[in-house]
């Protein structure tokens, strides 16, 4: 059983907070690894809610309620403590990231300038980087600065603001261009929705332990790493995502040394594992106790889900463990998650029906072999709500609702859905106010595609990413996973497909990441094999293809490639890291 099944009726993460420092002040709810297998700070339920209180004490003794406030910390327990006193305070947090190289992130000083901030706080390791490199940049004038060291006011002088259901607690800015990123306001009532719709359906109990490396500024750390352990009330083990991104390894070890129970990340990190890490590191390795492994992608890829099972069975991981979801930061995050216990449920249909909108199923289950070959895609639910969440399906244009089994836009109304973007009435209004033509609304436009079968959802892909060439619709990460399908030296997970409109006609192209192990192969030689198997498969010509180094393809901060950014960096012939024509592929 949960600890306290009374969080359910609190309306603020404050009375969260608060509500479980009274009831277990000494249990350990964060523990950081720096190095990703040694804890080497943590900080109770008692002593987070001291903090916090210490840290907003000291916020409403220089800013009104409702100000904005940029984070620029490293991940650790600083961070925690200021987000939970920004909130305290009845300040709108900005979680970010702190300058990375010589110069200030556009991106960083666009979303202050975006959401007016008047405050800015890191930490002292930070600082002097911080401070050197936002003298000059726009955005920062008028800001004002804490150091977290000395942001310590009188606990007691604290006043609770006391704020409602629709009170901002933090902008989520969104994976958008540099210069126009999109703040989504998440309230109060937001988050306590999505926690308790994660809590309903993956069900935390008495002994789970969360384990996270996820980034604090993206939306399924923030919301699951940091917020939920607290809704839950159960321990989390944080480690940086260089950690894990540097030895993969490390977020399983950690989950094996701390007993961990529940894990979230994205596709390609199940992948990575996967590849990366060999059957002689299994070794003492015990995930028998991993019973919630969320995957948020869109769409889930099937290979994915096995060859993940079959690397980690002989350490105890169970297939049904896996938890495929979908969700996006304007929903605040989950929309919708296979529960707890339940096996992922895949489906066989037919490619030529799909693309044409309409669902055929050829069978249902758990298949091993390439459907790709015969016309055939496999496609992973991505579950359902565990709340009052309305997902339906509807024609973007017609704006009609879509029957069972056929394809149209995924809209989602409910008290997931946040209050809009900040300070831009026009693109909420397009955003989050969409009607059904029967009146039905207000809906959020996720601008995702997919489909209901059986009442659970189905990902397809993304709405703006679809190739439409000579009339027939082709779905960008069907053409991406034929091309990684090939094999080395074609890196998984780093492969766009998108279209562009030469001569007056869309063509496709594809750019593909190269494995930094590959010597002497030749440019030609990779398009050769890359058009001959998406013309095999989906019967349609790749115009054109780009190689580049490892890790070269834009992304967003949660590793999804922006294919959007890829279509614009082609026609512009600015894609970072090109081999160019008549280059070999080498190290």
């Amino acid at each position: 059983m949960p600890l306290l099944r009374s969080m359910q009726t609190q309306n603020d993460i404050i009375d969260i907070l608060r509500a479980r420092a009274a009831e277990t002040p000494d249990r350990v709810v964060f523990s950081f690894l720096r190095d990703g297998i040694t804890p080497t700070e943590s900080i109770t339920f008692g002593a987070l809610d001291q903090r916090a209180r210490e840290t907003a004490a000291w916020m409403q003794a220089r800013f009104p309620a409702g100000a904005r406030a940029l984070l620029l910390h490293p991940p650790g327990i600083e961070f925690i403590v200021a987000f939970f006193g920004c909130a305290y305070a009845g300040l709108t947090a900005i979680p970010a990231y702190p300058p990375r190289g010589r110069e200030i992130d556009p991106r960083i000083s666009a979303m202050a300038a975006d959401a007016g901030a008047v405050a800015a706080f890191t930490t002292p390791d930070v600082w002097p980087k911080v401070s050197a490199l936002t003298r000059e940049a726009a955005g920062f004038a008028a800001v004002q600065w804490g150091i977290s060291d000395d942001m310590s006011g009188d606990a007691h002088a604290w006043r609770d603001p006391h704020p409602t259901p629709d009170t901002p607690v933090h902008l989520q800015y969104t994976s958008g261009s540099t210069a126009t990123p999109k703040g989504v306001i998440v309230t109060h009532g937001n988050l306590i929705a999505n926690l308790r719709d994660m809590d309903l359906g993956w069900r935390h109990e008495a002994d789970s332990v969360i384990v996270s490396w996820l980034p604090h500024f993206h939306d399924m750390g923030l919301v699951y790493g940091v917020l939920e352990p607290v809704y839950a009330g159960v321990p989390c083990y944080l480690m940086p995502p260089v950690a894990f991104m540097q030895n993969p390894l490390r977020w399983l070890q950690a989950l094996s040394t701390f007993r961990g129970t529940h894990s979230a990340a994205p596709n390609f990190a199940y992948d990575l594992c996967a590849k990366k890490i060999k059957p002689a590191d299994l070794a003492g390795l015990d995930l028998s106790r991993w019973a919630v492994a969320v995957n948020g992608a869109e769409p889930v890829r099937r290979e994915t889900l096995q060859r993940f099972s079959a690397a980690f069975a002989a350490a105890g991981f169970q297939n049904r463990a896996f938890c495929p979801g979908y969700g996006l930061a304007e929903a605040t995050l989950k929309v919708t998650a296979t529960p707890r216990d339940e096996t992922p449920i895949m489906i066989t249909v037919e490619g030529a029906a799909l693309d044409r909108g309409r669902v055929m199923v050829s069978r249902a289950g758990n298949p091993t072999v390439n459907e790709d070959a015969t016309g055939q895609r496999t496609l992973v639910s991505s579950g359902r709500t565990a709340i009052e969440t309305d997902v339906v399906i509807a024609d973007p244009q017609t704006r009609r609702r879509r029957g069972a089994d056929e394809v149209g836009e995924v809209w989602v109304a409910g008290s997931i859905v946040a209050a809009g973007y900040w300070d831009r009435v026009a693109e909420t209004a397009e955003t989050f106010g969409a009607m059904l033509d029967d009146d039905g609304g207000p809906f959020l436009r996720t601008g995702d595609l997919g489909f209901l079968h059986d009442g659970r959802l189905f990902i397809c892909g993304r709405l703006k990413d679809l190739i439409i060439i000579r009339g027939q619709n082709h779905y960008p990460q069907d053409i991406e996973q034929t091309v990684e399908r090939l094999g080395a030296p074609f890196r998984s997970h780093g492969c766009a497909a998108f279209s562009v409109e030469l001569d007056g006609e869309e063509r496709l192209i594809i750019a593909q990441e190269i494995e930094r192990e590959a010597r002497g192969l030749a440019h030609a030689d990779l398009l050769g094999r890359i058009r001959q198997a998406v013309v095999e498969v989906h019967e349609v010509q790749v115009y054109d293809a780009v190689f580049l180094t490892e890790g070269a393809l834009p992304r967003t901060s949660s590793g999804k490639i922006r294919r959007q950014a890829c279509r614009a960096s082609y026609r512009e012939g600015t894609l970072v890291g090109r081999l160019r024509e008549g280059d070999k592929i080498d190290a």
